[in-house]
């Protein structure tokens, strides 16, 4: 697409500034951590944990999350097959890249979307979990950057759709 061949040139500037800390070891190896938690472990266990911490009734919260997280997968994929962006260190060979990346393509990040989408699910039911889900929300839409895996507005994009899902299906369950 040559409308995403053009912002990755403009975004590139950007990339580089970020995936510059990327280069000292241990902001690297905090930022590969919080990417890894990102990839699903600290939400799987935290749903799993939801019952266990609130009762049974927090089932439903956790199936809450499982859901948003499965309809996000689909959409996130289709949009990475139907854009094919390529990723940052793939267009430009100056940015270090020293984690794997799940796919072959970066629009919009997944991270981010399952981030945002299990945080605003989360604290509508319960807002207390505010200081924990919400900075490593963000600390997991950065790492993607930093870690020279996202252009910027693949975060953006992927934050925009996760919040965008989250509030839906609660407008949905809400109408139920």
């Amino acid at each position: 697409m040559k409308l995403l061949h053009n912002l990755n040139d403009r975004e590139i500037p950007l990339c580089l500034l970020f995936n510059r800390i990327n280069h000292l070891k241990p902001i690297s190896l905090f930022f590969a951590a919080v990417s890894r938690l990102g990839n699903g472990v600290f939400w799987y266990v935290l749903m799993l944990m939801l019952p266990v911490i609130y009762g049974w009734q927090a089932v439903t919260v956790s199936l809450h999350m499982a859901l948003v997280g499965l309809l996000g997968v689909l959409i996130y994929r289709w949009l990475k097959t139907s854009t094919e962006r390529v990723r940052p260190y793939c267009y430009s060979d100056t940015i270090f890249q020293n984690v794997a990346a799940l796919d072959q393509f970066s629009f919009p990040s997944g991270h981010t979307l399952h981030a945002v989408s299990f945080s605003w699910v989360l604290l509508s039911y319960y807002p207390e979990w505010l200081v924990l889900v919400a900075p490593f929300a963000a600390l997991v839409a950065l790492s993607r950057v930093i870690l020279g895996l996202h252009y910027p507005s693949d975060v953006l994009m992927g934050a925009f759709l996760g919040a965008g899902l989250a509030q839906g299906s609660l407008c949905v369950l809400s109408c139920l």
